[in-house]
């Protein structure tokens, strides 16, 4: 027993002594990670109904206690200093929290610091300048950020070190969440909130709060960047972000053609580039070979703004070329909108309208405390000076009162005896000065009680009124469009919906392109493929595609979620076969969850689509389903979605193909897919090919490629069939035959 003891005390002690516990990993998920996990998403990278993440917060707080509202600019390194006294993070983190926010940079339509010095630019790499140079003061703009926050607007905690009260939120008096662009990515959760103009967000607000029936794109036309440019009007996007807070809008640059020095000059660029990312990239295909028709390119970028210049080659066509250079730089570009919002301390996904609604609930509540404040403090006034007014009724009395007691902590209990005041009446009257105990100055203060009467009875209506509430916001809203409104500095295109309209044919080439069962897509050029045909891939993964393919077909990708994303082989880099490759669903932009399923490619889409279903039925589409005249990226209702597809192949025009289906029971067949009528509508589900028993469904489908007569026992000339059992001999056979 002794010996037993000692080995288990053994076993809880490493050779330093220290002593050894297990732990279920949950637990320590629990205890470690998640507060971990919860922390970075409320308290650091996803933005709260005012517009602002803690950092940004905490430093417009500090300026505005150093009394930067007002008067001169200070050094940004005092900023900086003083920052830390809330936010005790690095001197640099701090500064470039700064830098963003400042007129200097150009990140936002409507700054809140006003700066003098280098601060670089949104639309470039150029490095800002060290704290001590530049100087800094807060904005004319931050005055509806902070109004009222000296009222009791928001709730105020301590900081970091509880020496100092810090607010929670900021009462902005305009929903500057949809107003400032916000990119943040917390755990397993990420925000990126692109901005709108203000005047059309105040007048969409002021619609909402009234109630009208109104059509939101006649108040709020798209997004608006800083960095201006062009947005290419797709109602079906907008849509989708106006209602789930989900899509992308695509953005491209504007520019001009200087003939005289036969160049051409870019003016403007997407917010989600920089100068830098599209010179390496003209640069490359020019250097490739892809791009012929330029001789020089330069960033000519001043103090009167953004230039990039293209010298062409003699004969060029520059509207040719730029369609070029939209579709292969990012001259154009796609913003993925997710507005991932703090509404309560929980994060949301909300789309433009749900998130005027929170803003006006929370806007609401900053006004509703704000007038209780002050209700509160024209209510103690009122209160001190009725008790004034009772003095004016015996002046002397009091004189008397005051001179007749002998010890000083007795005054303010006689005269609250005396006239039937209470203490705070009391006190108030025994401060008055001697010079002032006049009737002319009592009189004068006793006079404002009827319009101090008058003053609560509006704010207690007010507050007793969601109406009135709604009209001083609205008031507010004008007054800020007035004040603060400017004009887009996006332009609005309505008739690019058609990429073609941005897009122009390139030089063919051909690449060889493989895509595997996890989603990965390689293009490796030919030259590659033919030096090393060693493929790299994830562990467990298979190639289900690999062929050479020509750069003027449509890559289509079909997902689970019956949908089809479409691409073009020069949208994909070429890499080499020891490469990993691009992820199908990220590259693409594929909905949360959705899983890539099938890949074909089509230059005429005069084939067919065999789809075969979980329930055992299967459907022959026409591929003219999915050519499109205006290059959509994505097709919804691809196929039916009553039933999961199992599998799918495409099928040349006059062609045939032998396709294999099992069930999870055991049953198997072979039929060619001519079997299946056509069906015109790509929602079809199709007629039953196998029946199935109860529990049973379809669970794996392939083509047999050569169709030997191994499979024959398994071959059907009419369907619906029951099948043939399946047997563990034909499952090497067909492993090695078929097509998946």
């Amino acid at each position: 027993m002794a010996k037993s003891k000692k080995k288990t005390e053994e076993k809880d002690f490493d050779e330093t002594g220290a002593v050894i516990r297990e732990s279920p990993i949950t637990r320590t998920l629990e205890e470690n990670y998640m507060p971990y996990s919860m922390s970075v998403i409320i308290a650091r990278a996803i933005p709260e109904i005012d517009g602002f993440k803690p950092s940004h917060r905490k430093l417009l707080y500090t300026m505005y206690k150093m009394g930067l509202l007002t008067g001169a600019r200070t050094k940004s390194a005092n900023v900086v200093g003083a920052t830390m006294h809330y936010n005790p993070h690095g001197d640099m983190a701090i500064y470039e929290t700064l830098v963003r926010l400042t007129r200097g940079n150009e990140a936002l339509l409507h700054p809140f610091i006003d700066s003098k010095g280098i601060f670089g630019k949104q639309y470039s790499k150029m490095a800002f300048a060290a704290s001590r140079y530049t100087e800094v003061k807060l904005d004319g703009i931050c005055r509806e950020i902070f109004g009222g926050i000296d009222k009791d607007a928001v709730d105020m905690v301590d900081n970091y070190d509880a020496t100092a009260k810090e607010p929670v939120l900021l009462p902005t008096a305009f929903p500057n969440i949809l107003v400032s662009p916000n990119m943040g990515i917390a755990v397993g959760i990420a925000s990126n909130i692109c901005s709108f103009n203000l005047a059309e967000i105040c007048d969409t607000t002021i619609a909402m709060i009234r109630g009208d029936d109104f059509d939101i794109f006649e108040t709020l036309k798209g997004p608006d960047f800083s960095t201006g440019g062009q947005l290419l009007y797709n109602r079906e996007s907008l849509e989708q972000i106006y209602s789930t807070g989900r899509g992308s809008v695509r953005v491209r640059s504007t520019y001009r053609y200087e003939k005289d020095g036969n160049c051409i000059e870019i003016l403007s660029v997407p917010y989600t580039t920089n100068t830098s990312a599209i010179l390496d990239k003209i640069s490359d295909l020019v250097k490739s070979g892809r791009i012929r028709d330029i001789n020089d390119v330069r960033d000519e970028t001043d103090k009167d703004g953004l230039k990039l210049t293209i010298d062409l080659k003699r004969g060029a066509d520059p509207d040719k070329l730029m369609k070029r250079l939209y579709k292969l730089t990012p001259l154009e570009d796609d913003f993925s909108c997710n507005f991932n919002v703090l509404v309560g301390g929980a994060p949301q996904l909300l789309g433009v309208r749900a998130i005027l609604e929170e803003w006006h609930a929370f806007r609401r509540e900053c006004l509703k405390r704000e007038y209780y404040y002050t209700l509160s403090q024209k209510n103690d006034k009122l209160h001190l000076l009725k008790g004034l007014a009772e003095i004016l009724l015996d002046i002397d009395k009091a004189i008397r009162i005051i001179r007749g007691t002998e010890n000083e902590r007795d005054v303010i209990p006689n005269l609250c005896d005396g006239f039937g005041i209470d203490e705070p009446q009391a006190e108030f009257v025994a401060e008055i000065k001697l010079r002032n105990l006049n009737r002319e100055y009592i009189l004068n203060k006793t006079a404002e009680i009827e319009s101090l009467e008058a003053e609560i009875a509006e704010i207690e209506s007010i507050l007793k009124s969601s109406k009135k509430l709604d009209g001083i916001i609205i008031r507010q809203l004008t007054e800020i469009k007035k004040k603060y409104g400017i004009p887009r500095h996006t332009e609005i295109v309505y008739d690019a919906g058609d990429r073609e309209d941005v897009s122009a044919p390139e030089e063919a080439f051909s690449a060889f392109v493989t895509v595997t069962a996890e989603g990965y897509f390689k293009r490796i050029s030919l030259a590659s493929i033919k030096a090393s045909d060693t493929q790299k891939l994830k562990e467990g993964d298979r190639i289900v595609f690999s062929g050479e393919v020509d750069s003027k077909s449509e890559l289509l990708f079909f997902t689970d979620r019956a949908q089809v994303y479409k691409s073009r082989l020069s949208e994909f880099d070429s890499i080499k076969a020891s490469m990993l490759g691009d992820y199908i669903p990220t590259k693409l932009g594929f909905d949360e969850g959705e899983r890539f399923l099938y890949f074909t490619y089509q230059s005429e889409f005069d084939g067919t689509l065999f789809v075969a279903f979980a329930n055992g039925k299967a459907v022959n589409l026409p591929m003219s389903n999915y050519s499109t005249k205006t290059n959509r990226r994505r097709l919804t209702n691809a196929y039916s979605d009553t039933s999961p597809a199992v599998g799918m192949t495409a099928v040349p025009k006059g062609g045939e193909s032998n396709v294999f289906i099992k069930t999870r029971l055991g049953r198997a067949v072979l039929i060619k897919n001519t079997l299946v009528p056509l069906k015109s509508t790509r929602t079809s589900g199709g007629v039953q090919v196998i029946a199935l028993k109860k529990n049973d469904a379809v669970e794996s489908f392939g083509v047999v490629s050569k169709d030997d007569g191994r499979f024959s026992r398994y071959r059907k000339t009419r369907i619906p069939t029951p099948g043939i059992v399946y047997t563990e001999i034909d499952a090497e056979l067909n492993q090695t035959e078929l097509e998946v």
